[in-house]
């Protein structure tokens, strides 16, 4: 015979800890992709600055420019950004500046200064320098390349302006600098990459370091404060 036990007691709500499932999907590093793309197009437009290639033919090299570096950099940049790392996501979009001065030239006469590219070009460079301090935090090698970027951005902004050829000299030699900058680091993440430990120094600190020499649970305890999970950005 069944007997009541009585009223009971309602189960006590589930808490969120309990409920609450964040997927991640293991991708490849986009970050050699990125140095890549940028150093082959910085070297590019450096031959062309530095004379090594003739003005006429200064349509080829911005076409190639459009078809090969800027896809490569936004591809980077987007898989940066599902890779959770914001401040690489967002200078590797600055590929789109590639983009935006390849197009105006191709409209422009070859050789000629055009204020409106030094507009755009100095407007640039103080978002590329915040970009480089707050990489400077913990990946200074990142912080470098960006920081010699913002160099090459500024004189070829003055050149534009025109304040000399002088300025477009300097800005290819610091463009052929950051295509050698950019092959070591790039290396340097594809070894990095390959063994799962750092071979080339690339001079991480602080979270980045933590990234490649932590556990799992380090890397996973802060997925909950990261945009996307949180309510607001």
């Amino acid at each position: 015979m069944h007997q009541d036990s009585g009223p009971t007691r309602p189960s006590e709500p589930l808490t969120t800890d309990a409920v609450t499932r964040i997927v991640l999907r293991p991708i490849a590093s986009p970050l050699p992709l990125g140095f890549f793309a940028l150093g082959m197009g910085s070297t590019v437009l450096s031959s062309l600055q530095l004379g090594w290639v003739p003005a006429e033919q200064s349509s080829i090299l911005l076409l190639l420019v459009l078809i090969f570096v800027v896809p490569l950099q936004l591809v980077s940049g987007i898989f940066a950004f599902l890779a959770r790392d914001a401040g690489a996501g967002t200078a590797l979009l600055l590929g789109a500046a590639w983009a935006g001065t390849s197009v105006t030239s191709l409209d422009s006469p070859p050789g000629k200064p055009v204020m409106a590219q030094a507009v755009f070009l100095l407007a640039l460079v103080p978002f590329v320098l915040a970009l480089a301090g707050a990489a400077a935090q913990s990946k200074p090698l990142f912080a470098v390349l960006l920081t010699l970027t913002s160099v090459r951005f500024a004189f070829t902004g003055l050149y534009e302006a025109g304040l000399g050829n002088a300025l477009q000299t300097a800005a290819g030699w610091t463009g052929l600098g950051i295509g050698v900058f950019a092959l070591y680091g790039g290396l340097a993440l594809l070894v990095e990459d390959g063994k799962q430990r750092t071979v080339l120094p690339l001079f991480r600190r602080g979270k980045a370091r933590e990234s490649i020499e932590g556990d799992l649970r380090e890397q996973l305890t802060e997925a909950q404060q990261e945009a996307g999970v949180r309510h607001q950005l």
